[in-house]
This record gives structure tokens, sequence and C-alpha cells, in this order.
């Protein structure tokens, strides 16, 4: 690969102080984009291909290059003939790209399950879910008194404000970086609370250190498998995911990432992008993608570049950058790893305190932050594909389970957790950004027309956060190239917006 790119050195060279240059764009007044190249093809980078097709027209050629499977961390798993989320599994109901999606492919919402939960911390169930919804508020309000209307209300005033950013990305605004569009929803206090202990903010709106720990600490380790010193914003966004009103696709997330690509008519490559260099010419700078497939090497130019894929050096993405300087010496951070393993078996419901399985009424099982636990959840799941006569599984009966932990779980763990098992399924990954409250946050443009989604998730990592990611950089792409700055970056939006209503 090394040798191919040496006849590019001289255009590299005098592309530099070019690539530099924010204010300098790689094309000519009126002439839309050739050619457009989104690396990583999850929710992300297949929401971006759609966008891009939305905004820049039938015309260009979009090529998504993707070196795993299609969905990334939308995934399955098959377990005794059926299919089951081993990656995002909900959707919230306020998500309106993500419903949009799935209007626009045909395709159905999953039919819902009921199932009760419960909180374990190592000894003891201290916090169960019932069939009656004013016991489940009474028993609340009794133990923690008004922590959990506090906490309701805080997610709501937050939530509310997030649901701005439909009406400005309808109206075509965009965002030059993450601050820029957090600061345009919530001001200085959504900057805030990216850089501030979750645990701080709610204990400043009165909410009890007992409901944090009982509550919102089981919440966090079952959704990020981290604790409440994540920032407030990422709680934020967790607690609001953690609502009964959430849905998920028939068939599995991950059709939604297929389905995309196909509607917007993209090239998938089933390839590992290598290295990204820019190549200037006389009116333009452009990339080129220096790329690996089962059938050898290849490279092509492209006028605008989209990373849809984490660039930590954790994740081990595998893009090297040559010719240019990035705006920073690596993306800062890394990602949080965590165990899914999905069990066919029998529960073993005496550790948590039900000698008998039949009565043992719970669903799923969040745990408290406990030195000698050594999962987080563990829950009875549903395949994606839920038939009209589909119960759940007793737990007297084999089910298939999912149990979130921190390492992978050995056979004495398995053996404390079910009576018997027939097979046992194990997924190592990183799905999540490994917070910390003085974590700062990656730009959205690198260079000019090469631009980076992924920086959305150290505000919050989510099915919609890299949907809301995807619309705003196709926006900011689109506006970049055709010198359209009255939308980019602009202030008081929400006046603006009832202005030219």
């Amino acid at each position: 690969m090394g040798g191919s790119l040496l006849p590019l050195l001289a255009a590299l060279l005098s592309a530099c102080s070019a690539v530099g240059d924010p204010e300098r764009h790689a094309q000519v007044d009126g002439v839309p984009p050739a050619k457009i190249a989104v690396v990583g093809a999850g929710i992300g980078g297949s929401a971006t291909a759609h966008f891009l097709r939305q905004h820049f027209g039938p015309e260009v050629q979009v090529d998504v290059f993707e070196k795993g499977v299609v969905g990334g961390r939308l995934a399955t798993v098959t377990v005794n003939h059926n299919d089951y989320e081993s990656g995002g599994s909900i959707i919230h109901s306020l998500n309106l790209h993500m419903q949009e999606f799935v209007k626009q492919l045909g395709l159905k919402y999953r039919r819902s399950v009921a199932g009760k939960t419960a909180v374990f911390n190592g000894r003891e169930m201290i916090l169960e879910e019932t069939d009656w919804y004013l016991l489940d508020l009474f028993r609340l309000w009794w133990r923690y008194g008004i922590s959990f209307i506090r906490m309701q209300m805080w997610v709501e005033e937050i939530m509310e404000k997030f649901m701005r950013i439909y009406k400005y990305q309808a109206h075509g605004y965009a965002f030059s970086s993450v601050e820029e569009l957090l600061d345009s929803l919530g001001g200085s206090g959504f900057i805030n609370m990216t850089r501030r202990p979750l645990s701080d903010s709610l204990l400043e709106l009165g909410v009890s250190q007992r409901f944090i720990d009982e509550v919102i600490a089981p919440v966090m380790r079952v959704n990020y498998g981290q604790n409440v010193s994540i920032p407030a914003f990422i709680g934020a966004v967790s607690l609001a995911g953690a609502q009964n009103n959430q849905w998920a696709v028939e068939g599995g997330n991950k059709l939604v990432c297929s389905g995309l690509l196909k509607m917007a008519n993209a090239n998938l490559l089933q390839a590992q992008v290598d290295t990204i260099s820019p190549v200037q010419s006389e009116e333009a700078v452009q990339y080129q993608l220096s790329f690996t497939t089962a059938a050898g090497t290849g490279s092509e130019l492209y006028d605008i570049v989209v990373l849809a894929t984490p660039l930590e050096a954790s994740v081990g993405s595998g893009v090297q950058f040559q010719g240019f300087t990035l705006p920073f010496d690596r993306v800062p951070g890394n990602y949080h790893s965590t165990v899914a393993t999905v069990v066919h078996g029998y529960l073993n419901t005496s550790f948590f305190g039900f000698p008998d399985p039949r009565l043992f009424p719970f669903a799923s099982v969040l745990t408290t932050e406990t030195p000698d636990l050594f999962f987080n959840s563990v829950a009875s799941v549903c395949p994606v594909n839920i038939s009209a006569g589909f119960r759940r599984k007793q737990p007297q009966e084999a089910g298939i389970y999912k149990v979130f932990s921190p390492q992978p779980l050995d056979k004495s763990q398995l053996k404390t957790l079910f009576r018997s098992y027939y097979s046992v399924q194990v997924t190592e990954w990183q799905p999540y950004s490994h917070y910390g409250s003085s974590q700062g946050l990656p730009p959205v443009e690198l260079q000019p027309n090469l631009y980076y989604l992924n920086g959305i998730e150290w505000a919050g990592s989510a099915m919609e956060m890299s949907s809301v990611a995807a619309k705003n950089i196709a926006l900011l792409a689109y506006h970049r190239w055709n010198r359209q700055l009255d939308t980019v970056d602009q202030r008081d939006l929400m006046h603006r917006i009832k202005t030219e209503l």
C-alpha cells in the first residue's frame, strides 16, 4: 500500500496548507460533488448515507465502506432457531428520526411483551415492580420521598429542550460542533452537563443518595455498564430511555440500517479503509481513500468524506490519516468494554431469594453497585420476531436470558445464575464510550469536507443520538459545499423559526 501512495507525495505536500484552512472549500461554485464516502455502516453511517442522498440528490455517488457487518452495534444472535438482539435493543417513543425511518422503510413495530423488573443488591430484592401502578408509586414515595418526582421532572425538562433539534433540522439548520448543537438546545447548561457527574446534578436537585444508589445506579449499570459518575447529560439520556414508552423493530433493529442503505441507493463496499489522504487539484481538495477488500487493495477519490466509526485507539478503526494534521493528536478517551452473554437455560431463582421458581415474577433484574456482584443485569429476552401467540417463558421453564457483565462469566458464575443451561453465546464488545466528567467533545469537522460523526457519543450514546448527528452532518456538508453560511451555527434559533413561520 505504501508504494502506491508515493506518486501522490508532491500533491499531498502542496495540499497541506489548503486543507488546514477552514475557509477553503473543495468545490467549484454551482457544481455538486461527484462522489461522497461514508466510512461505517452502523446506524450512524447508514442514516448519514440516507440524509446525504436527500440533500445532494440522485446524481451524487454515495459509497459506504464497512469492514464488518451492516448494522454495527445493532446486531442479533441466533439461539434455538430464533434471533435475539445482542446490541442496541430499545428505542424511545420520542425518537422521531428512528420513527420516520421505520415508516419510510415499511418496517413494523415489534409487539411488546409485558414483564416486571426488580433491583437486587446481592442479598435481597430491594425494589420490586408489581402489577399495580399506584402501589408501585406508593412504594417509591415511601422509600425515597419525592426523589422520583424530582428526577422525572428534570428528565422531562431536558427532553423537552432536546426535542428542539427536530425543528432546527426541519428548517435546515446545522452545527459545526457538538458544543454548538448542545448550546442551541439548552445553552451553557447542556454543555456543563457534559462535564459534571450525574450524581452531583441529582443531589443538587434534592434527589436522595439512597434513590441514586438503588434506582439510578442500576439503570446506569444496565444501560452503559458504568456508575453515576458519568456526565449528567448522558445520564439524562439513559434515564429517558429507561421509561416504559419504548419500542423495537420487528425482525431486528439492524433492519433499519440495511433498509436506509438500500433507500439511499448507496454502494456498499465490504472493505477496511486504511488511509485517508488529501489530494490538491487546481480547483479543489479531494480525499483519497485507500482500502483493502477480500480481493485485494484499491483507492478512490472523494469530494466529501464522513467518518461514522469510532476513531478512539481502543476501538481500532484501522484508519490512518496522511498528508495533513488532525485537530487532535488522537481522539481523547476510550470505549467501555462490556460482555453480553445470551444463555438458553433455567434461571436459578434461589440466588435471588425465590426457592420456588414458580413464585419468581420478574422478567428482568437490575443490580446495585455491590463489590461481590459479578453481573450488571439479567433479563428474559424475546425474539426479534414475535408471533401473535407468543408468550414469555416462565422461570420454571427453559428460557433465553441476556446477562450484562463487565467480564466474561466463568463456569462457577454461570452455575450461580442458572440451575442448568443448554447453550451460552458470549459477545465481548465496546458499545459505549467510557465516560468521565472531564471528557471533552471531539470535533465534527476534521478538515474541510471531512466530517466525524461519532463525537456525538461523548454527549450521549443511543440510536437516536447517532441519527441526529447523521442529519446534522448531512446538512452541514450540504451547506458548506454550497457556502450557505447563514444556516450554520446560528443563534436564537427558536426566535428565527417563529419569524420564518
